[in-house]
């Protein structure tokens, strides 16, 4: 996870909101403090002068209604008007005041001595014509910019009265920016406090956020060291508030997650332990049917990539979705087989399904449990073929006898030409019935392992001429033996009668299917710790697809020649397990038309022919 910058911080964010909040109130509280303040200092200035314009309009009255002596040595209304403003205008406030006579409305004086050219003149200035012509006890009063200094004055005409007479008027110009140079000094003052309270403020709040941020840091380091899987640390606890009491609790958090990931990866480990030595296949999918886990057998049964068949729905990793759908599925009860047999190779599974369902009913996933029914199918039609065919092998000599013996009881046996040969046919049936139950005995016993080898070390030289001289001399065919055996001894440790009824039945098999005038070669071979005998006839050879069948139980490449020669279809099926219990193997090899070699090894080791003798 990248670290978080300072600019986008909680820090910086606690920092500005808490400036942000101080700089407002400061704003809203200046701006308020300023407007009462212009206000209450304008009008502190505005009451001062009126009350001082108030006391020279009673004076001026008093002198404008004196009665004056027409002596030109006496001193005129002007004179005295003078002298009233020379005493009025000594304040800095004040830059002008100007008397104006009633009914002329001529100037009678001003004190400012630069403008004396005015006194005499009529005015024209519509305020004091207002004044003056309305007889308002307030006066009027504007406030304007003098256009040669700039600067903001305060213009008062007030009316002279006399008994409620407006005798004359008063016009006053003040100079008002000695307020607003005050209100700018005081705004300065304000600035410069509210500038440093913002920084003092910050400072403040950078050492409380950091009381703030520092356990949340602690917090967030031990969240990203528990996404890696360390559950040792511990958030340092700076106090007891709210966020200590979150430190405390994230702690015992962490205590709480690291008891249940141990919990849980001791169950995993174990679930993983069982899955992986199991035998059968395990696959489970979640609520939609998708593959979310599947064990190394179900992998190998299936043919698939563990990695690549995540998420692919059941049916589909199955093979089933055109006969099942996922619905399907949480309600079937009984096994599927699964059948991918081919014509080489047979392979069927068989599965089934379990629901995986929370307390609440809701359906979280399918478990399918696999099983290799493979061996169990091949021997179940095995059995099926088994039965058959030694019912069919039965039954035919039984019917046989049957006809016979009722053609005999019915009168037959009369007959000295018929009687005869209708004995010997069941006789041999009999024969042929009792060398199908001893063969059967025979594999029944090697099948239950109700036997044992009863081995010795023997010249497998001399022990296969024995037996090829015995069917030498009994053999009634037309058929030339050529022996290519080994010219020294070879000594192998065998169970003589086992193998020696291996040999019958395979000589019996090349000699049955020998033509007249044809050829039986027995051959001996030294390989590395093998002894290979072969035995070849001149037949008519085996089809190349039946060649690794002949070995199975009644299988007959031609059942009807078998049947009249007397074979029960067991001969190779008994020398095959009786070879493989010497620890050896058997095998054919045919050519259609030209004959056919059965070939077996044993184990051996060589020596030389001085140790033997």
């Amino acid at each position: 996870m990248k670290k978080v910058g300072f600019f986008r911080s909680i820090h910086l964010k606690l920092v500005l909101i808490y400036v942000l909040l101080i700089l407002i109130a400061m704003q809203i509280i200046g701006a308020y403090f300023v407007r009462q303040l212009e206000a209450t200092l304008l009008k502190n200035f505005e009451t001062s002068i009126q009350e001082r314009v108030d006391l020279l309009a009673y004076y001026l009255g008093e002198e404008m209604i004196k009665e004056r002596s027409t002596d030109e040595e006496g001193p005129t209304l002007e004179d005295d008007v003078k002298n009233l403003l020379k005493d009025f205008n000594k304040t800095a406030d004040i830059s002008e005041v100007r008397v104006i006579e009633g009914n002329s409305l001529k100037f009678l004086g001003t004190s400012d001595p630069y403008n004396q050219g005015i006194v005499g003149q009529r005015t024209t200035d519509k305020l004091i014509w207002r004044v003056i012509a309305t007889s308002d006890d307030d006066g009027d009063d504007v406030t304007m910019i003098d256009p040669q200094t700039k600067n903001r004055i305060w213009v008062l005409v007030n009316p002279i009265k006399v008994d409620g007479d407006v005798i004359g008027a008063i016009y006053l110009i003040a100079n008002v920016e000695n307020v607003y140079e005050q209100m700018r000094t005081i705004n300065n003052i304000f600035a410069t406090g509210t500038v440093m309270s913002l920084g003092i403020t910050a400072v403040l709040i950078v050492l409380l956020a950091r009381t703030i941020t520092r356990p949340i840091s602690d917090m967030r380091r031990q969240a990203l060291a528990m996404a890696k899987g360390n559950f040792s640390r511990k958030v340092k606890v700076y106090s007891y508030d709210e966020i200590g009491q979150l430190a405390i609790t994230f702690n015992n958090l962490t205590k709480k997650l690291q008891e249940a990931q141990a919990t849980t990866e001791g169950e995993r480990r174990k679930l993983s332990s069982v899955l992986s030595y199991m035998t059968d296949g395990v696959i489970a999918t979640d609520r939609k049917g998708r593959v979310i886990l599947i064990n190394e057998p179900a992998a190998k049964m299936l043919n698939v990539s563990r990695e690549t068949i995540l998420s692919t729905p059941i049916v589909s990793l199955l093979g089933i979705e055109e006969e099942y759908t996922l619905d399907d599925l949480l309600v079937e009860n009984e096994s599927v087989i699964l059948n991918y047999s081919t014509n080489t190779k047979p392979y069927v599974l068989r599965a089934n399904f379990s629901v995986i369902q929370k307390e609440t009913g809701f359906v979280n996933g399918l478990i399918a449990v696999l099983h290799d029914i493979t061996e169990q199918e091949k021997i179940d039609m095995e059995r099926r073929e088994f039965v058959a065919n030694v019912s069919h092998e039965l039954r035919t000599p039984l019917t046989t006898m049957r006809s016979y013996l009722e053609a005999l009881a019915d009168g037959a046996w009369k007959d000295e030409n018929i009687a005869p040969n209708f004995l010997e046919v069941t006789q041999n049936e009999t024969e042929r019935m009792i060398r199908l139950v001893n063969d059967l005995l025979q594999l029944s016993k090697m099948d239950s392992r109700d036997y044992q080898l009863t081995t010795e070390w023997i010249n497998f030289v001399e022990f296969f001429n024995r037996i090829i001289d015995r069917f030498e001399l009994t053999k009634n065919q037309d058929v030339h033996f050529e022996r290519k055996l080994l010219d020294h001894a070879a000594v192998v440790e065998i169970d003589e009668d086992k193998l020696t009824q291996v040999l019958d039945n395979i000589i019996s098999n090349a000699l049955k299917y020998s033509p007249e005038g044809g050829k039986v070669t027995f051959n001996m071979v030294e390989q590395e710790e093998q002894l290979v005998i072969s035995i070849s006839d001149e037949g008519v050879g085996i089809p190349k697809e039946n060649i690794e069948k002949i070995f199975d139980r009644f299988y007959r490449v031609d059942k009807a020649r078998t049947r009249k020669l007397g074979g029960t279809g067991l001969g190779l099926a008994i020398a095959k397990e009786m070879v493989e219990a010497h620890g050896g193997n058997i095998w054919a090899d045919s050519v259609e038309g030209h004959g056919t070699t059965i070939s077996f090894s044993l184990p051996y080791v060589q020596t030389e022919e001085d140790d033997w003798a």
